[in-house]
């Protein structure tokens, strides 16, 4: 089926280009597109079926409007579908090799260096501390910390962990014995 192998190309140059201003380009492929699977229809059509009928065939009312180009199983995937998803410029004193991966974490969740637990914890608090409220800095002692702590009956999942500077963990350890921790 045609559609079948279109969808996986169009979709592949699509998310490719969404990084940028593609709105207008986008349209452009699907009106391209939208012309040249028009001229295949009217070539495969036989000289006794009216344009009309052969169009019908391959053309019916859909997500697109009147003119969609679908198949009962299938629906062919516009350009234009896509979310653009503009891409965030790199700081120009910025290096992954810096030693800061307080900023490589929030970036992208990982850094070479950062235990993934606290990768993961840095990019879910955007790099603040909780319990200060301060960003995170690369000279910063951050530890891992169970909200409700283990011994209060708190899971060892990522809902009931937070990453502090080690100040405010030894502050909130010596005050989690005052609270009643119910579930």
């Amino acid at each position: 089926m045609l559609i079948a192998r279109l969808n996986p190309i169009i979709r592949g140059w699509c998310n490719y280009y969404r990084t940028v201003t593609s709105r207008e380009t986008f349209s452009s492929e699907d009106s391209i597109l939208w012309n040249t699977l028009r001229a295949w229809t009217v070539n495969r059509k036989k000289k006794e079926t009216p344009l009309y009928d052969a169009l019908k065939k391959y053309f019916s009312y859909g997500k697109q409007g009147k003119w969609t180009f679908q198949t009962r199983e299938y629906v062919l995937y516009h350009h234009t579908e896509t979310e653009i998803k503009r891409h965030t410029l790199v700081k120009p004193e910025s290096s992954p090799y810096d030693g800061n991966w307080t900023y490589w974490s929030k970036r992208r969740g990982t850094y070479t260096g950062t235990p993934a637990r606290v990768a993961k914890l840095l990019k879910k608090q955007k790099g603040i501390c909780p319990q200060c409220k301060q960003h995170f800095t690369p000279e910063d002692l951050i530890e891992v910390d169970h909200i409700i702590p283990k011994s209060k009956g708190g899971k060892d999942t990522y809902n009931n962990l937070q990453a502090l500077h080690r100040h405010c963990h030894d502050a909130k350890s010596k005050n989690d014995y005052l609270y009643d921790w119910h579930l």
